[in-house]
Order: C-alpha cells, then sequence, then structure tokens
C-alpha cells in the first residue's frame, strides 16, 4: 500500500526530507492522522491546539484526550512554548522516559536541551531521609533550569505540586508547565490546582496522562515552530 501523499499542508507536520523519515514511515504517520480526523469528527479546539490534541491521540491511541480526559491550554501557552524555543531555554522533565520521548533531532534543530534529574544519586539519598519522593526533589534541584524555560510533567503528581509551590512562592516563572501526570493519588488534583497558576500551562482533565503523551505534546510544539521558520 501507497501510504505517501505530497499534501500535508493541513497537518503541520512537515515532510518526508524536514523530518528525516522515509515517505513509507512520514505516509503511515499522516494516514493515522487521517484516521483520527475522521473518528474524532467536529470539536471545539483551535487549528493550533487540534494539531497538538491529535498527536497526543496518534502517541497513545486514546480519544479520551480530546473527550473526557481533554487536554486544556491556557490562552498564551503555544505562543509561550515557541518563545521559550527562540531563547533557546531548557526543557526539564520528571522522568527519563519523558525525556527519552522528545524527539532529538527537533531539538537539534532548534538548538535546544533537555533535563532530567530524576535519576541523581544524591537525590536518591536525600530521598530515604527527607522523606520526600524523587521527583519533586529533581524539580527543586532543576529550579534554575526550569525557571525562564519548559518543564514537563508526565507521570509524578508530587513533582506537580512542588513545581507549582515553587511558582507561588516566585521562585520560578517557566515559559510553559506541561502538566499531564497519570495516576490514581493526586493526578487530578495537581491538575485542577495547575489550572489557577499565573503562567503558561497545558494540562488534562481526569487520571489519565503518561509519558508518551507528555513528549507528544512537546513533540508537537517543536514541529509547529519548526514549520513556521522558527530556529
Amino acid at each position: 500500500m501507497d501510504y505517501f501523499s505530497n499534501n500535508t499542508e493541513d497537518y503541520n507536520i512537515g515532510n518526508p526530507t524536514t523530518r528525516d523519515m522515509s515517505k513509507r514511515a512520514f505516509g503511515i504517520e499522516k494516514q493515522s492522522f487521517d484516521i483520527i480526523e475522521s473518528e474524532i469528527g467536529k470539536h471545539d479546539y483551535t487549528e493550533d491546539q487540534w494539531t497538538i490534541v491529535r498527536r497526543v491521540i496518534h502517541a497513545t491511541a486514546d480519544f479520551d484526550f480530546a473527550r473526557s480526559d481533554r487536554i486544556i491550554f491556557s490562552k498564551d501557552a503555544i505562543d509561550s512554548a515557541c518563545l521559550a524555543f527562540s531563547k533557546n531555554s531548557r526543557i526539564v522533565t520528571d522522568v527519563e522516559m519523558v525525556l527519552h520521548g522528545i524527539n532529538k533531532k527537533s531539538m537539534s534543530d532548534i538548538g535546544i536541551e533537555g533535563v532530567c534529574m530524576i535519576n541523581d544519586p544524591k537525590l536518591k539519598e536525600i530521598s530515604k531521609i527527607s522523606n520526600k519522593t524523587r521527583s519533586e526533589l529533581a524539580m527543586r534541584e532543576c529550579a534554575r533550569q526550569i525557571d525562564k524555560g519548559i518543564v514537563i510533567i508526565g507521570n509524578a503528581p508530587t513533582a506537580l505540586y512542588e513545581v507549582i509551590s515553587m511558582i507561588e512562592a516566585k521562585e520560578i516563572s517557566p515559559l510553559l508547565v506541561i502538566g499531564i501526570p497519570v495516576g490514581f493519588v493526586s493526578a487530578v488534583e495537581s491538575k485542577r490546582d495547575l489550572l489557577n497558576i499565573n503562567v503558561p500551562f497545558i494540562t488534562n482533565t481526569g487520571r489519565k496522562g503518561g509519558s508518551s503523551a507528555a513528549s507528544s505534546i512537546i513533540n508537537s510544539l517543536m514541529l509547529m515552530y519548526l514549520s513556521r521558520g522558527g530556529k
């Protein structure tokens, strides 16, 4: 089957050359987007928001991200992400799986770096002594990189709570918080609290989230930025 189509303008996903992909792989991705479009139908996201939501659905095969566990954007979230890219700001993640899922070609093309401190041996020992999670300690450890940067939390509600606490204390002011931790304990509540902070954010309702969803959001934002001439 020939999956490739030259018509990519509707998808804001570049082309096989800019993405460093084979035509077949690129075409399969585009066909997946066609399926998502046909199954979702009408929605109330803006064009830019839908570009991101669609990629989350593509990464997770979970249509709830456009429905019951829908993704929520602060009004300036996308513009603020592009500003962070233009400033070569750091990207800080709560866990290695989120960092591993971020497209390294896009990061290189933009000129940004990713940071994750969750496996720092020092933090492991402090966690045992302080009875705090490694993820919240890692957020505190990365405060300097988070300030004026992008922080992505896909797994740990305690990490999101720590970021919110630092923002409320005016210790940091991220250009974007992507907060979609997954789970049963405090995941829903931490995302609700994120809705009330005065910094740009992307989050979702409900228990769902996770590494794939989190990394797909930043991947989509980077592709969007690059497709519009950012570098």
